[in-house]
């Protein structure tokens, strides 16, 4: 399908609107952190919800849930005050690969990162670059896993200059940063910008990218989404990621 550009970003307008809307949220895993108000419930809530973000959309909503029971729906409270005997209750959680051992070392890694690096937002603004917050992730990832640490749970945490797509820490930092008026995403962490922002790249929004000619890469990869990016700030520079709800809406609810 080939558009010239403005319609193309007409196009593409339009759909933002059909799709960011409350509406949105009910199929979504991002009504996990929508049961908080609290800065830091929402972000944690946020961060482990986007972590199981793949497969079936039932499953991991149903499984962010269970991660918030164990947690006794207080993510802050229980990250930075629990004791060792504490952890033990989430040893049975299981979403595909992501198992209680992983579960425990977030809980840890997270722990680390509120009291020795001022949350999540300080350690994604420190290393933020003025129009990209891949180096942010890069260097979140060797924070989180500065504690003793399983090798296995390392898998969790994508790293972009490893070539990855990042989609689940790109859809995190989304609901982060980008205030959309809509009530969609949170727009809680103001020392960062939308425009600084990476689209969550994944099969969905693939697909319809590449029919659409914003993207020719074959492979969901960090190459791919570099060039995704690099069309998409095009379109508008200011909130290049609000093209996230037209490309996954075509995809998903109208199988584009």
């Amino acid at each position: 399908m080939k558009l010239k550009k403005s319609e193309l970003k007409e196009f593409l307008d339009e759909k933002v609107v059909l799709y960011n809307n409350p509406k949105f949220i009910d199929s979504d895993p991002i009504q996990i952190p929508h049961q908080f108000s609290k800065k830091e419930d929402i972000e944690i809530a946020a961060f482990l919800t986007a972590t199981i973000a793949w497969g079936n959309r039932k499953s991991i909503i149903k499984n962010a849930n269970k991660m918030m029971d164990l947690l006794d729906h207080s993510p802050f409270e229980f990250i930075t005050q629990h004791q060792d005997t504490d952890l033990e209750r989430l040893k049975p959680f299981v979403h595909r690969t992501f198992n209680g051992n992983d579960f425990m070392q977030f809980v840890e890694s997270l722990q680390h990162i509120y009291k020795n690096h001022n949350g999540l937002e300080a350690l994604f603004l420190k290393y933020a670059e003025k129009d990209s917050l891949q180096n942010s992730i890069h260097q979140f990832k060797k924070v989180f896993f500065e504690v003793p640490h399983l090798e296995r749970t390392q898998k969790h945490v994508s790293d972009p200059l490893k070539n990855s797509a990042a989609k689940r820490i790109n859809m995190f930092l989304r609901w982060m940063i980008r205030n959309d008026n809509a009530g969609v995403d949170f727009g809680i962490w103001k020392s960062l910008s939308p425009s600084q922002l990476s689209c969550p790249l994944d099969v969905h929004s693939g697909n319809v990218a590449r029919k659409l000619k914003l993207l020719n890469r074959k492979q969901n990869d960090g190459k791919a989404l570099a060039q995704l990016d690099k069309a998409l700030r095009k379109l508008d520079p200011k909130d290049p990621v609000k093209y996230d709800f037209a490309l996954f809406g075509l995809g998903v609810f109208e199988g584009f």
